[in-house]
């Protein structure tokens, strides 16, 4: 069907559906890759040896130093244990709600550009089967006006639009598999980030006795 076709001749196979489809899927590889870079660093960070480390410089009164090395780690969790040590430096009485507000924060940074992906998996499929249906309507307007040519015209034409749809697949199914993908990713870093939460509230709740 592509012999001796040429990439721009496939795109114009499919009308101006698949030039959308093109750009939404150079859109989605860009993000894919910035977000598995992005995560891959985050997750290098192993949630109980940061926790023990953190708790260790609490109890040895060494909020500075925790602050310091909290610093030092990229990962969701850092900001986080950051804010309710920071908290607890300023004599704040809600700890844990600073800790919780650093969560909502991190959460969403963690979430920056997903939604697009969910909605190119979503969309790109309905932009594929629209630019069929307008290749299809195009053939067979094209067919009317010819005196011959029989089935084996309607035939090139149709297939010819179902590129379209074909493309739409090639982009929604990468998009959609990568955002679940993603999801779950947040999902752990979510429950990470609310043990430490819990971790260093309960250390430094023993320091003062009290309920933070």
């Amino acid at each position: 069907m592509f012999e001796g076709k040429s990439f721009i001749d496939i795109l114009n196979m499919g009308g101006w559906a698949l030039f959308v489809l093109l750009g939404a899927s150079t859109l989605s590889v860009t993000i894919i890759c910035f977000k598995l870079v992005e995560f891959w660093i985050k997750s290098k960070t192993i949630r109980s040896q940061f926790v023990c480390k953190v708790m260790e410089k609490i109890k040895k009164d060494k909020l500075d130093e925790a602050v310091g090395f909290c610093d030092t780690v990229n990962s969701p969790m850092s900001p986080v244990a950051k804010a309710g040590i920071v908290a607890f430096k300023e004599n704040e009485r809600n700890i844990g709600g600073a800790m919780e507000r650093e969560i909502m924060i991190q959460t969403v940074k963690l979430e920056r550009f997903t939604a697009i992906l969910g909605t190119l998996g979503s969309v790109a499929v309905y932009i594929g089967l629209f630019g069929t249906v307008l290749g299809i309507i195009r053939a067979f307007h094209d067919i009317s006006k010819m005196a011959s040519g029989g089935i084996s015209v309607v035939i090139a034409g149709v297939s010819e639009a179902l590129v379209a749809t074909a493309a739409g697949l090639f982009v929604a199914i990468p998009a959609v598999i990568a955002y679940n993908f993603f999801t779950k990713l947040i999902d752990k870093f979510i429950v990470d980030m609310e043990y430490c939460s819990s971790a260093v509230a309960d250390t430094l709740k023993g320091k003062t006795g009290k309920w933070l």
